[in-house]
Parts: structure tokens; sequence; C-alpha cells
């Protein structure tokens, strides 16, 4: 295979992070986005992902060296002409409470001066439940790279709405055989009920969080099941609901089948794109055994190397053995419910 092209392909967002981690220790100005962490979950079985992403002309050079650097394939990264804020904050307050509005009070609460950068911050996820009109740094399908025409599957992080409307669409045309999305959450409200089954039907997986999931299905209470079930029906394969350190419940809405898939336990540094990572391990391990539940336990493993250490690139350098053992150590523990 020619180094320009890749079996794999993310597709999201490019950042800078500052982060407030629930142990205080604060990162500013660092490589980030859903699409590499994406990557990087994916990259634990594969050596041939791509990643599709739009950028402002002032995004650091020294980032997307990073990323070559690593391995990926960045022709699918649209540098725009102009400067666009790729700002995005989160702070944690426990290792499952993230906050990513208002930066000066946590800054203010760690004791620490609130960077420049993030004066007058609001969200990085601010207009992604545009109905109408692509936000600049939204991904259209004339982004797709020439290359993702021989990828055979393709994971869209969370992202504009419009994105996760109209690329998966593409990405069929283009003959890519699986394909799987992680919403946003800005569109997983009440108000998009008409809407979200445009986004969901033809998936191959469809990966919501569990607070998503019982936000869009508000004020009805569900359990996780009956969530799981709905969103089946709108028609995709596979529904995924994560539930952080809790694992993930998997449905096969064909089979009719459901299973719960444990988290690995691992010591927790960073929680940033463990969701992310997740599902970047999870299309991999659905195309290459086409087993929900193995593709599950192998987004598992990759989440379980991205929250030890900090930064979109530290899981990297995963031992290889290593997450075949911790792969054939979580086994054991699936659940058919």
């Amino acid at each position: 295979m020619s180094v320009s092209e890749f079996q794999y392909v993310t597709i999201g967002g490019l950042r800078q992070d500052y982060c407030i981690t629930h142990h205080g220790e604060v990162y500013l100005g660092v490589l980030g986005g859903n699409a590499v962490y994406a990557a990087v979950g994916a990259s634990l079985w594969t050596e041939s992902v791509g990643l599709v992403s739009r950028v402002g002309s002032d995004f650091p050079t020294d980032f997307l060296y990073q990323l070559t650097s690593a391995g990926f394939n960045i022709d699918g990264v649209l540098q725009l002409p102009e400067p666009h804020n790729s700002c995005t904050f989160y702070a944690y307050l426990s290792p499952e409470e993230r906050v990513d509005t208002n930066p000066a009070s946590h800054f203010l609460r760690i004791n620490q001066p609130l960077p420049k950068a993030l004066i007058d911050y609001r969200s990085s996820t601010e207009g992604q439940d545009n109905r109408n009109q692509f936000n600049p740094l939204a991904i259209r399908p004339d982004d797709l790279p020439q290359q993702v025409v021989k990828a055979q599957a393709a994971h869209l992080a969370p992202a504009d709405f419009l994105t996760h409307t109209a690329v998966p669409f593409r990405l069929r045309e283009l003959g890519v055989p699986l394909v799987t999305v992680d919403p946003s959450e800005r569109y997983m409200e009440p108000n998009f009920e008409m809407e979200l089954p445009i986004v969901v039907r033809g998936l191959d997986a469809f990966l919501p969080s569990e607070k998503e999931a019982c936000n869009f299905f508000r004020p009805i209470e569900m359990d996780i099941w009956e969530m799981a079930e709905a969103f089946g029906s709108m028609g995709c394969r596979f529904v995924v609901i994560k539930q952080g350190a809790r694992g993930q419940s998997v449905w096969d809405s064909q089979a009719k089948r459901r299973w719960h898939v444990p988290a690995y336990p691992s010591k927790v540094k960073d929680v940033t794109g463990a969701g992310d990572a997740f599902c970047g391990g999870f299309v991999v391990g659905l195309n290459q055994t086409g087993d929900v539940v193995e593709a599950a336990l192998r987004g598992s493993i990759s989440a379980s190397f991205t929250i030890e250490g900090s930064g979109a690139l530290y899981a990297i350098n995963a031992l290889p053995d290593l997450v075949q053992a911790r792969l054939e150590a979580l086994r054991p523990y699936i659940k058919l419910v």
C-alpha cells in the first residue's frame, strides 16, 4: 500500500486543547481534537489511518508535523486561507464530570491566570446544531480526499449536524463499506426528534454517550436498553452507548441481542478523548472481525491506554504485546444481557 493511502479514516476536529484534569493538572494549547484521539485509538490495531478535518491558517504547523511523525495521513486536513479559533477548553471536576464553559472561573478555582487564548471563550461545540448552514470548520462532503475511496471504514467524531447528515451519505457513494458516527451533544436534544433518524439511518454503528442518549429522550425516562433499541429502530445495525468507567452497552438491532462490555480498569490520569479513542478502536475492530463485541473490546482497550496519560498522542506508544494482553484479560468479563 502506498504511504499516501489509508485503510481507516477518522473525520472530525483538530484543536488546541486547554485542559484542567480532575487532579488539577493544567495543559495549555496542546494538540487535541476528537479526530486525533479517534485516530490514535484506531492506531493501536492498525498502521493505516488518515484524518479529515478543517483548520484555520493560524493552526500550529508543529501540530501537523506531530501527526505526520506519528504515522498518520493528513492529506484530508484542509487548511483554510483565513484564521479560525481552534481552542477547546475542558475542566474535569471528577473523572465522570466535565465542563466546557466559563474557563475563567475554573482557572480562578486552581489559582492560575486565565490564558489569553481563552478570553471571551464560549464553547468549541457552539453552532453544531445549525440545521441550515455549515460552520467554517465544519467538514463538507467535498473535503473528503481522493484516497478515501480505498478506505475500508470511516468514523465520524462529534461534529456539526450537517456534517453528520451529508458526509456519511457521500462516503457510501464513494464505496466506503463501513461507517460509524459519534454524535454531537448539541443535536442530541428532544427538538431533533424528527432529524436524528437522518443521521442514524444506514449507519453500521451509532455511538452516543449515556448522557447524550438520556438528554435526547428527556423528559421521558428510559433504561439503557430501551434507548439503544429506539436508536436501532432509526435504521442502524449496531448501537453502542458509552458509559465511561461503567463500560458500554452494545445492541445488535438485527439479531436482537445485547451485551455489556466493561471498561478496562486503568489508573486514570486524564479522561480527555477516552470516548473518541474507544470509537477509533471500535471501528477498526468491527471491520477486522465483523463482530460487534470484539469491536467494543478493542475500543475499551484503546480508551484504557488513552486515560493513563495526557495528550492526544500519548497512547500511540502502547506496546503491542500489552495491547493484546489487555484484550485477552478483558474478554472473559463480557456479559450477554
